[in-house]
């Protein structure tokens, strides 16, 4: 694989780029006893967040995350507080599980957003389901790709001139392989010791200025900085498909043991997704349709 200088990119909490650190990194496993509740006892939702990790949270407060905590502390009738750190490896150990200093209490009771069924913390409901995507230049050689498999129908000459970028360990690496370009992909990294890197910069700086042709990246991510490019992008988002898994579900993460708080936290998500959704579009997040929907259309139309 022909690789680039390595760009700083931190890892993206969803998906499967967190699984992979997730698993390299369980500090504290999930099978010890029951942690104390301190969740809003003091009218206070506490979240853990990624200081600088847009679309998802900043320290700004103009991530998604941070929209959807809002609207969580206001029908809890709680002020918001974070615990910012970067989000990598460590992030669970620094944050939901670190107490402060000489005291009890946890530094926060809340992560918005972690795969569903996060071995690190207890996971609700998914509230998010979305997909890898490819983003494109509004370019003419790229008007016929409307599907990620539309891709692979471009004139030979013009697809083996394609220059990929891909972050380690996501499924466009499988994806390539299966189809004969790896050879064509830049990989950058999905962790970095650099607290001001996000995965947005493949879009906004490579992309953008032609060291790149196509970006492979988490469709938040990609719908989120196409949708500040104005038109000089789009998205082609793969669909759940077998083999290679480009779509994955996002939940809550709270503390194991605490199970009232994450009762009441999924209770909320149940109430109010359709408020979830329309944060979420707002960030032009390709949304797919919940697994368990999509499973029980499956079920019923074999009955």
């Amino acid at each position: 694989m022909r690789h680039s200088k390595s760009t700083s990119v931190h890892i993206v909490l969803s998906a499967a780029a967190l699984c992979c650190a997730a698993l390299a990194s369980a500090a504290v496993r999930a099978d010890g006893p029951a942690l104390p509740n301190n969740d809003g006892a003091d009218g206070v939702l506490r979240v853990c967040a990624d200081p600088h990790n847009m679309p998802l949270s900043n320290d700004k407060g103009e991530g998604y995350e941070n929209k959807i905590a809002s609207e969580m502390a206001h029908d809890f009738g709680y002020k918001v507080e974070y615990t910012y750190f970067p989000q990598r490896m460590g992030f669970v150990r620094h944050t939901l599980r670190e107490k402060v200093a000489d005291s009890d209490r946890f530094k926060c009771d809340l992560i918005i957003g972690v795969p569903k069924g996060y071995e690190l913390t207890s996971t609700t409901h998914p509230y998010l389901h979305s997909t890898y995507a490819m983003v494109v230049p509004n370019k003419p050689e790229f008007a016929s790709v409307q599907t990620p498999d539309d891709l692979l129908k471009l004139p030979a000459d013009e697809l083996h001139k394609l220059r990929f970028g891909i972050f380690t360990q996501t499924p466009a690496v499988d994806w390539l392989l299966a189809h004969g370009l790896i050879d064509q992909a830049m990989s950058y990294q999905v962790q970095s010791g650099d607290p001001q890197a996000y995965p947005g910069e493949m879009i906004e700086h490579d992309l953008a200025s032609g060291n790149i042709d196509v970006a492979f990246v988490w469709g938040p991510i990609a719908g989120y900085f196409a949708k500040q490019s104005g038109d000089k992008v789009r998205i082609v988002p793969f669909p759940p498909q077998k083999g290679i898994h480009f779509d994955y579900e996002i939940s809550m993460g709270v503390r194991y043991g605490e199970k009232a708080w994450h009762d009441k936290v999924d209770q909320w998500i149940s109430a109010n997704q359709g408020k979830i959704d329309r944060i979420l579009s707002g960030y032009n997040v390709p949304l797919l349709k919940p697994v368990e929907a999509t499973q029980s259309s499956s079920a019923g139309g074999s009955q």
